[in-house]
This record gives C-alpha cells, structure tokens and sequence, in this order.
C-alpha cells in the first residue's frame, strides 16, 4: 500500500497508519481478549460503531497487521487474526497500559 508520509519521522508515520482513535483499541481486543469476529469487536466498552469498524479492520489489513478467513458458508462471516506484524506491537500496547496506568487517576485494565 503506498502512501505519502507528513515527514520521515517514525513516530509520525506510525501514528499515520495506527493513531487514530480506534485502530490499537482493535489490535488490543484481539492481542489481549482473543477477539476475532465483528460482533466481538462491538462488544467493547467502548461503543465502537459498525462502519468505523468495518473500515479499520480493513485499514489494518491493508496495512499488513491483520487477516481474515472466512469462518462458515456465508462469505461475509470473517475471523480476523494478528500478523506477525500485528503481533510486534505488543510491548508498544504494554508500555501504554504502563504509562496511562502510573499517570493516569482511576485506569485499570480492562476484564473483558
């Protein structure tokens, strides 16, 4: 996927392909509450609505961090996994959970 970047800052680039406000809440509910299919996702506290869901899963597997098969007869019915990729931004999702738990008042993390 080719896309034109702000700057060549890493952090910049970064947060152009997962800082919005969904994407790490999508890749947490799958790398820590082993989400994989659409209704799970709209079961998060947060409230996510179906077409701003829709339209990050296939963000993210544009961009190579996550995938999708198939899981019954009917071809809309998708479970969607962590690439390798996708997976490589765990110790990026602990060090959040770190920091927003010590400066942060009244986070926890979440039981789902």
């Amino acid at each position: 996927m080719a896309q034109l970047h702000r700057s060549s800052c890493p952090i910049a680039c970064s947060l152009d392909l997962i800082g919005d406000r969904w994407t790490l809440l999508v890749i947490r509910d799958m790398m820590f509450f082993g989400k994989q299919r659409f209704e799970e996702f709209l079961e998060s506290p947060e409230g996510i609505s179906t077409n701003i869901l829709a339209n990050r899963l296939k963000l993210l597997e544009e961009m190579g961090l996550i995938t999708k098969q198939p899981y019954s007869n009917h071809p809309r019915r998708m479970n969607y996994e962590l690439t390798e990729q996708g997976k490589s931004l765990r110790p990026v999702l602990k060090a959040l959970i770190t920091w927003g738990l010590k400066h942060i008042p009244d986070t926890t993390i979440p039981q789902n």
